[in-house]
């Protein structure tokens, strides 16, 4: 799995690179796994979510932050600075399951990133994403083209996750949204580190699992 540190990149580009590298891998190039940051954007997946935006197109504007239509699936969520973006460009097994199997997977990677901080999470039946009781410290949207995935996870790590309050995050009311840092009641934690915590997490969760061998 080669590992590629996007930095902070818009949501176009980084689409645009996951769609180019995905094409590659479909031919049998290696699977790659992008890490990243966004500036701040509003992204709507595959089943809407407009209707739970809460301000309008020229307020954005205003604020300069980005609304965009996004391949994924799922409802609304945003991204922003602070937050930790991984897309896995993986190919899945081509079984019943196969798609649960990597939700599944993606969920495991922040539970046991959250874990290496001393930090319970959980998932819950029903509301794909990584939780602390209805509090959602991850979420995950996945699209897919000939058995291969993009897009993927979004974790929030720093304190600020203002920006979830423009929407009603994936369209569930009594969700609120969190983060590490806000959990552990710190400030100081090295996005860095957390990057290299989370990439090794990957290949731990997905050195045997059959999602990732096509």
């Amino acid at each position: 799995m080669r590992v590629v540190d996007l930095g902070l990149i818009s949501y176009a580009d980084a689409e645009k690179i996951q769609k180019e590298t995905l094409a590659e891998v479909v031919e049998g190039a290696e699977e790659t796994l992008f890490i990243l940051e966004h500036p701040p954007v509003i992204t709507l997946g595959r089943n809407g979510g407009r209707e739970n935006l809460h301000v309008s197109d020229e307020f954005l504007q205003q604020q300069n932050i980005e609304l965009a239509q996004s391949s994924r699936g799922g409802n609304i969520t945003c991204h922003f600075p602070g937050q930790l973006v991984a897309y896995p460009i993986f190919r899945v097994a081509k079984k019943p399951g196969g798609m649960r199997g990597l939700f599944t997977d993606l969920e495991e990677v922040v539970i046991r990133t959250c874990s290496h901080y001393g930090l319970k999470t959980t998932r819950q039946e029903g509301r794909p994403g990584v939780w602390i009781e209805n509090r959602k410290i991850c979420s995950i949207g996945i699209a897919m083209r000939k058995w291969t995935s993009y897009h993927g996870l979004a974790f929030n790590v720093l304190n600020d996750v203002d920006l979830f309050s423009l929407i009603t995050l994936c369209g569930l009311a009594d969700a609120e949204p969190t983060s590490l840092e806000k959990e552990l009641g710190r400030n100081d934690i090295d996005m860095q580190e957390v990057k290299h915590v989370l990439t090794e997490t990957f290949r731990t969760v997905f050195a045997d699992s059959a999602l990732a061998q096509g």
